[in-house]
């Protein structure tokens, strides 16, 4: 699998990042979520994970030629909105060796693949954003 770097969002020590690869999907870097009174709200499949990232990270779709990164919309494979301003990113965990010889990873750190088409339909307008800011930790579950 080959990626093109589309961004990050960084802090020192910690690097939520987006990539989208030549598989038309999108790699999403985050923080590996391990509270379990996020996980109980989710249900994660074998071979998938979590993580969490700024929603601001989406931001840098655009530069994949999408007109706006702004997510319009909350559905999978983004299931929580925290009242920080982030985002639980649920998908298959991303496996491919090369590529992830080619990251920056923190063991804290894991990433997700995701359809390319998942991620832009959330950024479709349907009349006015359906998510507020700062969105709820723990009351806020999203559609599948």
């Amino acid at each position: 699998m080959k990626l093109r770097f589309l961004g990050k969002n960084s802090t020192p020590g910690d690097s939520p990042t987006l990539y989208v690869s030549d598989q038309d999907s999108y790699v999403i870097q985050g923080w590996r979520v391990y509270a379990r009174d996020l996980l109980a709200q989710l249900d994660v499949p074998d071979g998938h994970t979590v993580v969490e990232v700024p929603i601001e990270l989406f931001e840098h779709l655009v530069k994949d030629g999408v007109p706006s990164g702004v997510i319009r919309k909350l559905a999978a494979p983004i299931m929580l909105v925290t009242e920080e301003g982030t985002c639980l990113v649920q998908g298959p965990r991303m496996c491919d060796a090369e590529a992830l010889g080619h990251m920056r990873m923190p063991d804290y750190e894991t990433c997700v693949e995701v359809p390319r088409s998942s991620v832009i339909a959330l950024l479709e307008e349907n009349g006015e954003s359906d998510h507020q800011r700062p969105a709820r930790r723990t009351v806020r579950q999203l559609h599948p």
